[in-house]
């Protein structure tokens, strides 16, 4: 099939490549324009960028695919079918329905629930025991398409937005080629979203910041669920801390309160104790490296 294929994130990268690999015609990649990265805030294009180059494909990274001459330019690829992995715009009908057969979303859930932008994460942080990825048809409406094929997977004490997010790009990926063969011979079986749905709204700092009077279950979902990014936070003596990885632990306390000299913070019912942590400014370290550099004595209290 002659296709364009839209996304950004690494999450977006294994399915361009099962496209690739599969044969069909990917004539354009989209994505979103280079940003400024690391210390030097040089422009750095994105993953699925950067990885299309190194297949030698053609890349559009416009600003803003609501932009008519961006507009008219998709519509003249003559596309069988666009696939959009995790691209970070909206597209309008113009858009969606330029390509002959249409154009089609994989989605980090079984919608209708988690429909939104940040569905991993939500997912974790809600204490689901299941999710999973579906291939669906796009439509003007947010995430509300019909569902081609789905693919589910359970939800680990162990997972973070980073394992699960791994984990579902694989699965999705491997949906795709099922996805488009059986859409060229016309033999997809879409089937409309049902039951109530959920939304997956954006996460915000302050929302990141972790509320030490939650049950010791509800933070540790949040703590992973916001793993690697952006990163659940608290403060201590003014100093901004994430918490990259926890584990429910034993003892109560003041919530906040520091238990012991090993980062065991209680929480509003049970504790955590904080095994992976990043100050400002600084790298990853365990529990044991942080402590040895900064020293939080038990009776402590973190905010």
């Amino acid at each position: 099939m002659r296709l364009a294929f839209m996304g950004t994130p690494d999450f977006a990268v294994p399915a361009l490549a099962e496209l690739v690999a599969a044969g069909h015609e990917v004539v354009a990649v989209y994505s979103q324009p280079p940003r400024p990265r690391g210390r030097g805030q040089q422009l750095q294009p994105s993953p699925v960028h950067a990885f299309a180059r190194g297949l030698g494909l053609a890349v559009r990274t416009p600003a803003s695919m609501k932009d008519p001459a961006e507009i008219a330019a998709f519509q003249a690829l003559d596309l069988d079918a666009a696939v959009v992995v995790a691209y970070g715009q909206i597209l309008k009908s113009e858009v969606l329905e330029a390509p002959r057969l249409g154009c089609f979303n994989v989605h980090a859930s079984l919608l209708p629930r988690w429909r939104g932008a940040a569905p991993i994460q939500r997912a974790i942080m809600a204490g689901d025991r299941t999710t999973g990825v579906q291939v669906m048809r796009m439509s003007e409406g947010l995430d509300e398409g019909a569902v081609l094929l789905s693919e589910e997977t359970p939800i680990t004490p162990d997972d973070t937005a980073a394992t699960l997010s791994e984990r579902l790009s694989r699965l999705g990926a491997g949906l795709l080629p099922r996805a488009l063969a059986a859409i060229e011979r016309g033999g997809a079986v879409e089937t409309p979203q049902a039951g109530e749905p959920t939304y997956a709204k954006k996460i915000t700092s302050a929302e990141a910041r972790i509320d030490w009077t939650r049950p010791a279950a509800e933070i540790d979902r949040h703590i992973r669920g916001l793993s690697p990014f952006p990163g659940a936070w608290f403060e201590i003596e003014g100093v901004r801390v994430k918490a990259l990885m926890s584990c429910l632990s034993q003892g109560n306390g003041a919530p906040g309160e520091a238990l012991d000299d090993q980062l065991k913070v209680a929480c509003g019912d049970g504790a955590v104790r904080l095994t992976l942590v990043q100050r400002e400014g600084k790298g990853r370290q365990s529990n044991d490296e942080f402590v040895r550099g900064f020293p939080i004595a038990a009776g402590t209290v973190v905010s």
